[in-house]
């Protein structure tokens, strides 16, 4: 994956599904809270663009790459200057195919880029924390005791700095959300009949209290529950409110010394092991995803190579409401009536992206449960995206692969991390039933699969709203620059194969236009689990080196 104020990921990008509709996701999320200012100088390339996008925020911050890693050219292209926001989408290519991209053997360094960064609802610490958010990527979030209890997931959570340090003094706040914003999500199984609900526990801000008291949910007898975590900086590090807490909730970040980076998991091994035993026993029924009217093929999964990035199954579908003094509440009926002037602000996530957007323009529908924060209105979720994945998803199936950055351990492959990052979002564990995500083959089947698809609905993605207008001026060149950013970041050029997106960015990076070759290819040693040689990889500013799309 693929952080989206609505998302990379780096997840690549974007936020909430159902939360506001569909064509005004962008608009809606952010508001007229965040602003910014961004240029750089027009590219046509290849590689990831230096500028770094928040995903699903309509005014995402373009800053650049704190390394100010070179930016490289196709050869004999050429670039438009017109802001993204005003490229029509006929200015989305219209060939499915073009000629092998050719790289220019001298790469290009682009212009100096100022930026400003982007400003939430204002508060009176709002500007402290965007200012030291620009240095910090990472926080930590108090979980509350018993967090797999009603009256835990009632319990708001605590956004602070990292290592001892203040919110204000790290910019850890939730009115700093675009930057260093934490979202929590909860899917809940009753496992005697088999029942789905979702819920959204509330993140604060250490020392502050909730714009409206959350919703405490009525649970079923033994209710098997997940939490997911989600963040817009880089590292998110569980701290429990007390020294039982996280062991109550089953709480994973990652390895002792190596955390996942943006996501961690409480009892995700227990939800699924007993959402599966469900499924089998006949008690727990997920539904189909169908075929798209518009065309003709299968509804994408979150488990899809025609929408995979660097880092899938990544991040939540949650929305807050962020209030003018930077307090956060649920985000429902009552506290959208109440709190005049709240906006909704949430977490990029490639579930966000799916649900939100590319299910929409396909005319799909995801799978929603009811969301017990919300008066029990459908409401999407992460871990119903991956039940409807694991039920749905025909091969080749994607799933995590170890050359994605959250599971790699000091830059080198781990097949235990990325097996314990699978069982948390319900995935089968490495092995030869996983080929297809191995690092090679999900370099290959994702430029293969994702390319073709995107060539061959050029026209009708080219009429869906972007995700994050930094990223691409429309839903077809967002996923070709997340696509084309996911190549260089995965480092599949190590494995033989070609980048097969050539986006044409504006002054601010933002994609304008893309051209796809869909000639096959096939990738270099398909049977090796090992780390390509080390490349530059290039992304989302504030999560190292994933994309900057946020989903």
């Amino acid at each position: 994956m693929v952080a989206v104020v609505i998302g990379v990921g780096l997840a690549l990008l974007i936020g909430p599904g159902s939360l506001f509709g569909t064509a005004n996701n962008a608009a809606s999320v952010a508001g007229d809270c965040a602003t910014a200012a961004t240029s750089a100088a027009p590219t046509t390339s290849t590689q990831p663009s230096a500028a770094a996008a928040q995903a699903g925020t309509q005014a995402n911050t373009a800053a650049p790459l704190s390394t100010a890693a070179p930016a490289t050219t196709a050869a004999g292209t050429t670039s438009t200057a017109a802001p993204a926001a005003t490229v029509p989408a006929a200015a989305a290519p219209t060939a499915a195919t073009s000629a092998a991209t050719t790289v220019a053997t001298a790469p290009v360094t682009a212009a100096p880029t100022t930026s400003a960064t982007a400003t939430p609802c204002p508060s009176a610490t709002a500007t402290a924390s965007a200012a030291a958010a620009a240095a910090k990527v990472s926080s930590d979030i108090i979980v509350p005791p018993n967090p797999l209890s009603a009256q835990g997931l009632a319990t708001p959570y605590q956004l602070t700095g990292a290592d001892g340090m203040s919110p204000d003094a790290s910019g850890c706040t939730m009115a700093n959300f675009a930057n260093l914003g934490a979202f929590v999500q909860a899917t809940i199984l009753n496992p005697r009949n088999g029942r789905l609900s979702v819920y959204e526990p509330l993140v604060i801000t250490q020392g502050t209290q909730p714009a409206a008291a959350p919703v405490v949910p009525t649970l079923p007898r033994r209710a098997v529950v997940t939490i997911d975590f989600g963040f817009n900086g880089t590292n998110l590090t569980q701290v429990g409110a007390t020294p039982d807490a996280l062991r109550q909730g089953n709480c994973v970040s990652g390895l002792p010394g190596s955390i996942f980076g943006q996501v961690s998991f409480c009892n995700g091994t227990g939800f699924f092991n007993a959402a599966f035993r469900a499924e089998r026993e006949g008690r727990l029924r997920i539904p189909a995803t169908g075929v798209s009217p518009k065309t003709g093929q299968a509804c994408p999964t979150t488990r899809d190579f025609n929408m995979v990035d660097q880092d899938p199954s990544d991040n939540v579908t949650t929305t807050y409401l962020l209030t003018a003094n930077g307090q956060t509440a649920q985000f429902n009926t009552a506290n959208k009536a109440g709190l005049a002037g709240a906006s909704p602000i949430n977490n990029g996530s490639d579930n966000e992206l799916l649900d939100a957007f590319l299910d929409p323009a396909l005319g799909c529908t995801p799978f929603e449960a009811p969301d017990l924060s919300q008066d029990s209105t459908p409401g999407t979720s992460q871990a119903l995206d991956e039940l409807s994945a694991a039920r749905n998803q025909q091969a080749p199936v994607a799933v995590v692969p170890e050359n994605d950055e959250m599971t790699l351990v000091n830059n080198n492959l781990s097949v235990q991390k990325t097996d314990l990052y699978r069982a948390e979002v319900g995935q089968p564990a490495v092995s030869s039933f996983t080929a297809a995500s191995s690092p090679a083959m999900f370099c290959q089947n994702m430029v293969n699969i994702q390319t073709s698809f995107l060539a061959s609905n050029q026209a009708l993605l080219a009429t869906g709203t972007s995700p994050v207008l930094a990223v691409g001026d429309n839903l077809l060149t967002f996923m070709a620059n997340r696509l084309n950013m996911s190549f260089t970041n995965l480092n599949c050029q190590n494995f033989g194969l070609t980048n097969p997106v050539t986006v044409t960015v504006d002054g601010n990076g933002a994609a304008t236009a893309a051209t796809f070759n869909t000639t096959q290819q096939q990738a270099a040693g398909q049977g090796r689990t090992r780390m390509p040689r080390p490349g530059r990889r290039m992304g989302r500013w504030h999560h190292r080196f994933q994309d900057p799309s946020g989903m």
